[in-house]
């Protein structure tokens, strides 16, 4: 059988100029040679020939590219930036260095090709033998896709076979396979919901600001260097319309109420609904195949609240960017077996990023959720982040671009994240060792050495006079973590006795943990004093309101006690956090269901003071209230009837997960 292969049906013009095999069924737009060559990729038009397609499939053809079409969501007639369907396919990289990545989407090769034009079972092998490539030689196809071969129990074992005394990488780039056409149906779907349509200039420019400013120092997902140059250079329509829509919906909090306003909103709760509608039809649509853009996407997105029981929660989209996560094998550390020179340094910085950012949201959201943890650290070996990671993008900016878009204490403001992902691994460690479900009794010992680590993490506790009042805010906001993790940590401990304690230690054992749990909340108590005597509420993110649930929980255990004058002490910290979180809810849904929560247990539990604080303090969402507090991001009213069962889990000492349980079951 001869082994001649013939030329591809469909090549490009530059392929079929010098009559060489091309590879654009295969990896669509632009093919391997022009990548490699950074020419442009074209296909001529097909010569016509009888019909093979039925009409149904010529029926999903894309139209030809119309640069001057218009579209209009509906809001007003101002005039926007419009961004063309054809447009997407020319989204940029997420760092200058990388390669340029292949398109999935081209309205010129259509999803309608003849059967023989499409991969044959020989093409569907080189997929294979393109992973094998990778891991055994040096590839000879240009490669722009992170692909992870697992662990021993799965590919990798063959790759160790045939090198048994090399070092293998664990992170390898393969050629582009998939490639995705955009329908028209989709394309009008699109169209209808605005996706193509961006707000106003200044909009976007107070957007990306506030995003700068307020969401990327404590969650820096993106190259910061791409889309401030994107913006500067006037081609924001041009950036991943996927990120920048969960860019925007994560900033939108941040606004001047002008900028909602002028977008022709009623609220800010509802341009910010928007912005994540926008973000979450182009993610389900399934136009980006870039995994990592959909993680960027995914954590960025798990700031929405909305209906109780929705799975478009925060933890549905955490876990969607910590799946990705691990698919992509950002767990693991690409350099340790040996230096992987297919790795860019921003890449690694920016993997390195990706992986802390989702174990932060993993450890902080399993706390107030009361979800398990779903990131171990006994499979994982990435190093840990440095501030250097945050700030080698804007080595990549402009000065002037630096100081128009990012804060002025921005490295300071890199500090604070680092220290925040250190808190975050010694509170995945706590909520390991004392609360999972079927976990064995810590010993002394153990209960000592986790309490040594974590008091020998040292958080900021003054600040340079120097510092902005974003810069303070934030050292307050670490400072806020603590407290929750030293509470969290000592809860349970208030009844339950390690192992080892001898019996005639563990009264007073007991009460010392007690004092150091309410210790903590108290000190929660002042750290929210002076933010709000300071006016740094003002500068509070989605991630604030959960925090200060571990001290409320130990105030209204306060308010069980015999003693009258320590009853009406708890009370009165608690209101103080009442009083915060009516502050809250004006912008965040969360904060008006945990004040529905708590307004509920201090009528039950002190019905004799709850009439002497004032009614706004304690009262749950009424109908006066109802577009700020009793409904949710979609509008619809939440249903803020609280069950004793609820009531019940908020008085257990040694849990914090029951509370939650029991909510998700009302």
């Amino acid at each position: 059988m001869s082994e001649h292969r013939s030329r591809a049906p469909v090549a490009c013009q530059n392929c079929r100029k010098r009559k060489v095999r091309c590879s654009v069924t295969v990896t669509g737009l632009p093919c391997v040679g022009c990548t490699q060559d950074r020419i442009e990729c074209t296909v001529p038009p097909r010569k016509p020939h009888p019909p093979r397609r039925n009409r149904s499939s010529a029926a999903r053809r894309i139209p030809s590219r119309q640069p001057n079409s218009t579209v209009s969501d509906g809001l007003d007639n101002r005039p926007r930036s419009i961004v063309s369907p054809e447009s997407i396919r020319r989204l940029p990289l997420l760092a200058p260095s990388q390669p340029p990545i292949i398109s999935n989407r081209d309205d010129r090769i259509s999803n309608t090709l003849p059967t023989e034009d499409r991969l044959s079972v020989q093409e569907e092998e080189r997929n294979g033998m393109d992973i094998a490539t990778a891991a055994l030689e040096q590839p000879q196809r240009a490669g722009q896709v992170p692909f992870y071969p697992g662990e021993q129990t799965g590919i990798t074992s063959v790759f160790e076979i045939c090198l048994p005394q090399h070092a293998l990488p664990r992170h390898l780039l393969v050629p582009l396979r998939s490639s995705y056409t955009i329908s028209q149906e989709d394309q009008d779907y699109l169209r209808s919901k605005g996706v193509y349509t961006l707000p106003r200039h200044d909009s976007c420019e107070c957007l990306l600001n506030a995003y700068l400013h307020h969401v990327h120092p404590i969650m820096p997902v993106v190259d910061i260097s791409v889309l401030i140059n994107h913006q500067q250079e006037g081609r924001l329509d041009q950036y991943n319309l996927l990120l920048l829509w969960s860019i925007f919906f994560a900033g939108v909090n941040f606004v001047p109420a002008r900028i909602w306003e002028q977008e022709g909103y009623k609220s800010r709760k509802e341009m910010k609904a928007t912005m994540y509608y926008r973000a979450k039809c182009m993610y389900n649509i399934g136009i980006e195949r870039d995994k990592i853009v959909q993680l960027q996407a995914s954590l960025l997105l798990g700031f929405w609240h909305s209906d109780l029981d929705e799975i478009t929660q925060p933890w549905y989209w955490t876990g969607i960017a910590i799946n990705l996560c691990q698919m992509l094998g950002l767990h693991r550390d690409p350099d340790a077996s040996r230096y992987n020179s297919a790795i860019s340094d921003e890449q690694r910085r920016l993997w390195r990023r990706l992986f802390w950012n989702c174990l932060f949201r993993d450890r902080w959201l399993s706390l107030t959720l009361g979800r398990p943890l779903r990131i171990v650290l006994n499979d994982c070996d990435t190093p840990m982040p440095s501030a250097s990671d945050v700030l080698d993008d804007t080595k990549r900016i402009s000065q002037v671009a630096a100081n128009t878009y990012l804060p002025s204490d921005f490295a300071q403001l890199a500090q604070y994240w680092v220290k925040l992902v250190h808190l975050s691994k010694l509170l995945g460690a706590t909520l390991t060792m004392n609360y999972q479900l079927l976990g064995p009794t810590p010993t002394l010992h153990q209960v000592e050495g986790l309490e040594g680590e974590i008091l020998q993490c040292k958080v900021p506790e003054q600040y340079d006079p120097g510092l902005s009042r974003l810069a303070i805010f934030y050292m307050y906001h670490v400072q806020l973590h603590y407290q929750a993790l030293l509470i969290t940590f000592y809860r349970p401990y208030i009844t339950k006795t390690p192992v080892g304690l001898h019996d005639l230690h563990q009264k007073e054992w007991h009460h010392m943990i007690r004092l150091k749990v309410e210790s903590a909340a108290s000190r929660t108590n002042s750290i929210l004093d002076i933010m709000a005597q300071d006016k740094l509420l003002e500068f509070a993110c989605p991630m604030t309101t959960p925090l200060l649930m571990p001290a409320m929980h130990t105030h209204l255990m306060n308010c069980k006690s015999t003693d009258p004058l320590s009853q009406r002490l708890g009370l009165n910290k608690l209101n103080m956090c009442m009083m915060v979180l009516q502050e809250l809810q004006e912008t965040y849904v969360v904060a008006s269901i945990y004040r529905g929560v708590f307004s509920k247990a201090i009528k039950q539990l002190c019905p004799e003071y709850a009439s002497s604080i004032p009614e706004d303090v304690i009262r749950p969402p009424t109908a006066e209230y109802a577009s700020a507090e009793a409904r949710n991001d979609d509008g619809e009213v939440i249903d803020t009837m609280i069950s004793d069962d609820l009531i019940d889990s908020l008085m257990d000492e040694a849990s914090i997960f029951s509370l939650w349980e029991s909510w998700s079951r009302m």
